[in-house]
């Protein structure tokens, strides 16, 4: 045995995948950190399980085509691991949302702008067209009773409208940030499960995060996060995007803000 053990030894596989992954090539490249995810998912907790997918996006969304290194492999497994409060590179959100995004992951201590932006991409893709299956509207997809609650007229055009970007991403940070301050209540009374090897998988920021996908009460009940593919594969799939939206593996020149470009999809 190497004398590592838990999230030490999945953080060390980790690294080792994306680096000896990427210097196989594009072709092999998928399928070394696929065997990476393999060893994460049997030794890594919660907050490591999602890295080789960092990796991936680092290999094909990366602006310069060179592989990750080692740096470049840390990095982005601390900042996914993080409390998501890093700075936000403006340049991978559209120029028009970059005060409203900024000013909403200001709103709170524990919510920052990257995770604001990480979690418009998950919710709509950036579409502020966009209307969900059960009439959640716009960028941040608040069901209409959140919005109705949280939203107000923020762009100052004479009405409050989840269409309205601004008053979208307002309310989005509002909600996330009453969220944070119930998931701290129940992290300070003792009704928060300590799992998670890394210490991430019950923070403040995952709760509250989680709570905004599957409710509070959801997460009340499971004392932290709970254990279904739907809540924690939203917190996990947010998480992934922090170090993009921090400016780690930059999008390619052309890319569009905010929306994470196809791998698959023929340049010109």
């Amino acid at each position: 045995m190497s004398g590592e053990s838990g999230e030490g030894g999945a953080s060390t596989a980790v690294r080792n995948g994306i680096i000896a992954g990427t210097g196989c090539g594009c072709l092999l490249s998928p399928l070394a950190l696929a065997g990476t995810l393999v060893v994460v998912v049997i030794l890594g907790g919660f907050g490591v399980l999602l890295a080789p997918l960092i990796a991936l996006y680092l290999l094909f969304h990366g602006g310069g085509g060179s592989p990750p290194s080692q740096a470049d492999a840390d990095q982005s497994l601390g900042i996914f691991q993080g409390d998501g409060k890093g700075r936000l590179d403006t340049s991978t959100v559209p120029a028009d949302l970059v005060d409203p995004i900024q000013k909403a992951g200001e709103l709170c201590g524990a919510i920052g702008p990257i995770v604001i932006a990480s979690q418009i991409e998950k919710e709509s893709g950036f579409n502020s067209a966009l209307v969900g299956p059960n009439g959640e509207q716009g960028l941040s997809q608040l069901p209409p009773e959140i919005f109705t609650q949280y939203g107000k007229d923020d762009d100052d055009n004479g009405k409050t409208s989840a269409l309205d970007a601004k008053d979208s991403i307002m309310a989005q940070g509002r909600y996330l940030c009453e969220l944070a301050k119930q998931g701290q209540q129940m992290i300070d009374n003792g009704e928060v499960n300590q799992s998670g090897g890394d210490g991430t998988a019950n923070s403040v920021l995952d709760l509250a995060l989680a709570a905004y996908d599957v409710g509070m009460d959801a997460v009340r009940a499971a004392r932290g996060v709970p254990e279904t593919n739907e809540a924690q594969g939203y917190v996990l799939a947010i998480r992934a995007q922090f170090a993009k939206y921090q400016g780690i593996g930059a999008p390619p020149s052309g890319a569009t803000p905010g929306v994470t470009p196809d791998p698959d999809a023929t340049t010109t």
